[in-house]
């Protein structure tokens, strides 16, 4: 029993999302597939997270929304509006591209 509640209270802890855009984060859009080759590329954006707690491996979605939160936090710093994802999440980290669209 000793062992058993903290590993059941990291795993519940594990799977929260922590990251959340802040008031600037909330402004840069985030494109999907779109073709950006009318906007001005701003920058690279490199973000990472947690990926694993011990053992445990963290829900993938989890995971990419709090590294999008990331990106889209930092974007608004190098005077971007949207932002891409460049690369696919790889160990808890991802590469976005940031763009000026508006």
């Amino acid at each position: 029993m000793r062992i058993l509640i903290p590993a059941l209270c990291t795993l519940a802890l594990a799977s929260c999302t922590w990251v959340e855009p802040d008031a600037g984060g909330k402004q840069i859009r985030v494109a999907y597939g779109k073709d950006l080759s009318a906007c001005t590329h701003k920058g690279t954006v490199t973000v990472s997270v947690r990926n694993k707690v011990g053992f445990y491996e963290r829900n993938d979605l989890k995971v990419r929304d709090e590294l999008e939160s990331l990106a889209r936090n930092e974007a608004g710093d190098l005077g971007a509006d949207t932002i891409q994802a460049m690369t696919e999440p790889t160990d808890g980290e991802q590469k976005f591209g940031a763009y000026a669209c508006r």
